[in-house]
């Protein structure tokens, strides 16, 4: 009987961390896009109501 390591456990595990992280980082910036066009947006409906 032969013990070796199963390689592709790790390779499994690289591909969920790197699919898993670019997935979780793409979710992150989405987010931060579109709490950045409502704050533009209320920048400028805010300053147009100053004229």
């Amino acid at each position: 009987m032969r013990e070796a390591l199963d390689q592709w456990t790790f390779v499994y595990l690289a591909y969920a961390i790197g699919v898993g992280g670019t997935l979780a980082m793409i979710a992150w910036s989405w987010i931060a896009m579109k709490r950045a066009e409502a704050r533009r947006a209320k920048a400028r409906s805010g300053s147009k109501a100053d004229r």
